[in-house]
């Protein structure tokens, strides 16, 4: 699976609006896979549009996975 190839935007907006865990649960259900390859596309999808898209982002990379742990 790669989420920047294959191009999965299923979960770009919990992506963009910092909806960590439920953007998890949207791609783990979409491609049916393990949490942790959901975590895994994530946070692939995550680079490429913090690359593609730095202005919808309203916070740093250090804030954003701030209060997560994985």
């Amino acid at each position: 699976m790669d989420v920047e190839r294959d191009g999965i935007d299923v979960a770009d907006g919990e992506i963009v609006a910092g909806r960590i865990i439920l953007g998890i649960k949207v791609l783990r259900d979409h491609l049916g896979c393990s949490l942790h390859e959901a975590l895994d596309a994530y946070s692939a999808r995550y680079e490429v549009l913090r690359q593609d898209r730095p202005a919808d982002f309203s916070t740093s990379h250090e804030e954003y996975w701030k209060n997560f742990y994985s």
